[in-house]
């Protein structure tokens, strides 16, 4: 289980630097809605060999629109665009707020997933980490990056609350079949938002192509799945690991693969958003045997 979770850890941590890596020969919104036609094409295989196996309700109309709209569609959207306009790792960084913000949702939307005093306090230390990249790292790139930063963060906003809503209301649906829809409709609304706004031809690069597969197949199908294959084996709360782990392992690559700078004030205001996501976790419910939650942390 352990050598599983380091392997999703390392994929999801790699995947924000491969966008990066693709995008300079590929358009942003057209090969989001790409990369999520050819996962949902893949993951319609997986759900006709082991959906039978699974189980589980077929899933609403409803939830796979919410699902698709929100956690695909404009989630993934906003990170495509984000990436032509910041750097990788720090994309990744600030993405890292995520787990804060669903822990407010459901403090907000969701019957026992109340926070109490510290779990707050945690979450204004991790809001005080975003305010110091955003007058620092943000500011030193130009004046376009403190907007492109503050419209990154819509991602994680809406993937929060698209997640919430499939926790409140999923419970006992196919997780199979309900990605496989969502992808699909994912792949759709993206692809609708590059016809009408995108000009950038496709350039069938190496780059672009190892892209586009390492992220539809292995950054999104093997990942989901292996994801929730581990959370009906695993806690929960041990799978938590995740949302620390890939921001380190995304400043690493883009260090590394891209030479994308790592300041001190990187590395403080990614402490201060994981001290946050470690203090409002704390002290939560963890989720009932059996129904769906959303990965903490990827790209």
């Amino acid at each position: 289980m352990l050598l599983l979770t380091a392997l999703l850890c390392l994929i999801w941590g790699s995947t924000w630097v491969v966008i990066q890596q693709g995008l300079e020969d590929l358009p942003a919104f057209g090969s989001a809605a790409a990369r999520f036609a050819l996962a949902a094409a893949a993951m319609s295989v997986v759900c006709a060999w082991l959906g039978a196996r699974e189980g589980g309700a077929r899933p609403t109309l409803a939830l796979s629109l919410v699902l698709g709209t929100l956690n695909f569609a404009a989630s993934y959207g906003i990170v495509y665009w984000s990436e032509t306009r910041l750097p990788s790792s720090l994309v990744s960084v600030l993405w890292a707020v995520f787990p804060m913000l669903q822990a407010v949702a459901g403090h907000l939307f969701l019957p026992g997933e109340r926070l109490g005093a510290g779990q707050m306090a945690g979450f204004g230390l991790g809001f005080l980490g975003v305010v110091a990249l955003f007058f620092t790292d943000l500011r030193g790139l130009g004046a376009g990056a403190v907007p492109a930063g503050a419209i990154l963060l819509l991602s994680p906003l809406v993937s929060a609350f698209g997640t919430t809503y499939v926790k409140r209301f999923g419970a006992g649906t196919s997780s199979l079949r309900l990605n496989r829809n969502a992808m699909w409709i994912g792949a759709a609304g993206l692809g609708l938002v590059a016809l009408v706004f995108e000009r950038q031809p496709f350039r069938w690069t190496g780059t672009a192509v190892f892209s586009l597969l390492y992220l539809a197949l292995l950054g999104t199908v093997l990942t989901f799945g292996l994801y929730f294959w581990l959370l009906r084996h695993v806690a929960a709360n041990r799978l938590s690991v995740i949302a620390y782990v890939t921001p380190g392992i995304a400043l690493l690559l883009g260090a590394l693969v891209a030479g994308e700078p790592i300041g001190a004030w990187t590395l403080a205001g990614l402490g201060g958003i994981l001290w946050g996501v470690f203090g409002v976790p704390r002290g939560g419910r963890p989720p009932r045997a059996g129904s769906l939650a959303r990965a903490p942390a990827r790209s």
